[in-house]
C-alpha cells in the first residue's frame, strides 16, 4: 500500500466533515482561517520534515511514495497538516450546539 492510498480516507473524512459544517454560520470566515493555518502548517512541515529526513531520523521507501518531493519530504507528507487545518475547525463547529453558533 502506498502513502497516497493511506491519505484517501483522511481526505474524504475532511471533505465530508468540512462540507457538513458549511451549513453553520461564518463558514467563509472559517475557511479563510483554515487556509491561513494550512499555509503555516505546510511551511512548518516543509522545514521540520526536511530537517528530520536530513538527520536520518526516518526515511520513506521509494516504492511507497509518488516521487514528488519538496526538498527531501515527499508530497504525501503535506496532506496531513492540510487535512488537520480544515478538519479540526469543522469538527469543532459541528460539536457546538446550534443555539451557540
Amino acid at each position: 500500500m502506498t502513502y497516497a492510498w493511506i491519505i484517501v480516507p483522511f481526505a474524504l473524512i475532511t471533505l465530508v466533515t468540512t462540507l457538513a459544517s458549511a451549513v453553520r454560520p461564518r463558514f467563509a470566515r472559517r475557511m479563510g482561517a483554515s487556509a491561513v493555518a494550512a499555509v503555516v502548517l505546510v511551511v512548518l512541515t516543509a522545514v521540520f520534515d526536511n530537517v528530520m529526513i536530513a538527520a536520518d531520523l526516518f526515511t520513506y521507501p521509494e516504492h511507497n511514495i509518488s516521487g514528488i518531493r519538496i526538498g527531501l519530504a515527499p508530497i504525501e507528507d503535506f496532506s496531513y497538516p492540510l487535512c488537520a487545518a480544515f478538519l479540526v475547525p469543522a469538527v469543532w463547529t459541528l460539536l457546538i450546539p446550534r443555539s451557540r453558533t
